[in-house]
């Protein structure tokens, strides 16, 4: 169905009217082979509160962006090649239903679907695609992605000392190996991560302290791979600012 497509007037148009959604600060999506599998709303797990997000499936990357105005102008556009993300699921827990996780070497997080009926579509659709770009290339899976970052309001104090709690002036930061939530002095040092940056990027003193001994897998997050708990937060609150990871800290 897909190679049917891809040479579609009906699929050329409907690429064309997603990159007119983006307008000139969005990277051109017309490419020979690419189809539009399909698009929707999902919420995503930015650091501070979910937010919704329009995205987009196609056969070979994965597009999102804020909403500006629905259906007709977004902006802040991400491309994600489909060929390096992995999703796990992950369980419900209060207003957060219906989510999983989608990983990459440079950029993991959470999203959750409106429906557990929506939540199985994209998961297969993307799974479908996923194995069939491997297949093609005669690639392997992705076994590396970046942790996702635990929120926010999921620590009031600082995840590694357990005792620097967070005010106004104590700002929180994150580590880019574990995701975890620290406080500044337990993130001085940085540490280059080729896969997420070609700068020495912000990482806590645990993680510091076993990339630099070579025991990589020892300092991966637990909460990278069975992200359970979730901030307590309604989906009503939603504004359309850039995505709060992309932060510096």
């Amino acid at each position: 169905m897909v190679d049917r497509l891809a040479n579609s007037e009906a699929n050329t148009r409907r690429i064309s009217i997603v990159e007119n959604c983006f307008g000139a600060a969005g990277q051109p999506l017309t490419i020979p082979g690419r189809v539009l599998i399909g698009e929707g709303v999902l919420t995503k797990l930015c650091r501070k509160k979910p937010k919704a997000r329009q995205f987009f499936l196609f056969n070979d990357i994965l597009v999102y962006g804020n909403i500006v105005i629905q259906k007709k102008k977004y902006n802040k556009q991400h491309i994600i090649p489909l060929e390096n993300v992995t999703i796990d699921s992950i369980q419900d827990e209060g207003d957060l239903r219906n989510g999983w996780l989608i990983k990459t070497p440079t950029k993991s997080f959470a999203v959750y679907a409106a429906t557990a009926t929506e939540k199985s579509e994209w998961m297969n659709h993307i799974n479908k695609c996923v194995s069939d770009l491997l297949s093609k290339s005669g690639k392997t899976p992705s076994n590396e992605h970046a942790a996702v970052w635990v929120p926010d309001s999921e620590a009031t104090v600082c995840m590694r000392c357990q005792k620097a709690k967070f005010t106004p002036v104590n700002r929180r930061h994150h580590c880019r190996k574990c995701g975890f939530v620290v406080c500044g002095p337990c993130s001085e040092k940085r540490f280059l991560l080729p896969s997420q940056s070609s700068k020495p990027v912000r990482i806590c003193d645990f993680c510091y302290d076993l990339l630099s001994t070579g025991e990589m897998t020892a300092c991966q997050s637990t909460r990278s791979d069975s992200y359970s708990q979730s901030p307590k937060s309604s989906f009503n609150d939603v504004s359309d600012d850039d995505d709060d990871e992309d932060s510096s800290d």
